[in-house]
């Protein structure tokens, strides 16, 4: 699996640190030099981790990484500063609701780190996105099934707890596999 990752940063030289600190990562890196250069690209290519430094020339990190957040709110986003001030991280943290946090010089373990869990937990959510949009179309497919078949859906437990289905006859049987015949067919 592609884990896309974009780094944004007005110096060349950050960037190209940034490259090397993960060369040997599983991820595919793709670098912009400002956060104009960041939303075309993420409109095109849909990234999992973006990181930002705050300090740039046009629009700041922080603008970026909230813009981001309202248009792709799935995209964790992580701030690279190296002038750390508090109204900066807050600003950040409140208006982009960043992943973490990092200042100038990192430490690239922590960074490394940090890329990773980040995508851990967007491939987490998205796990869960998915589910949740499996036992909703699961819970619609029942009613459908319930308005049909009146008391279809009801499970009940012998004396053991053990879950048993009313037993259907065999016209009902013949009917609900033609049923499902004709919607495969």
């Amino acid at each position: 699996m592609s884990n896309p990752i974009l780094l944004v940063d007005d110096e060349a030289n950050v960037l190209s640190a940034l490259t090397r600190a993960l060369f040997d990562e599983p991820y595919q890196v793709t670098c912009a030099k400002s956060g104009e250069e960041a939303l075309a690209l993420i409109a095109t290519t849909p990234f999992k981790v973006v990181i930002s430094d705050e300090r740039m020339i046009g629009m700041q990190g922080s603008e970026l990484l909230a813009i981001l957040k309202e248009r792709y709110p799935h995209t964790l986003r992580i701030l690279l500063t190296g002038h750390a001030t508090l109204e900066a991280a807050l600003k950040a943290v409140n208006q982009g609701e960043i992943y973490r946090f990092f200042t100038k010089p990192w430490n690239d373990t922590d960074l490394k780190f940090a890329i990773r869990s980040a995508i851990e937990r967007y491939d987490l959510e998205a796990e869960n996105r998915r589910l949740l949009a499996t036992v909703k179309n699961q819970a619609m497919e029942i009613k459908v099934l319930e308005k049909r078949y009146p008391g279809i859906s009801r499970v009940e437990k012998d004396n053991l707890g053990s879950f048993v289905l009313p037993d259907l006859s065999e016209a009902e049987i013949r009917m609900m596999m033609a049923e499902c015949e004709k919607e495969v067919g």
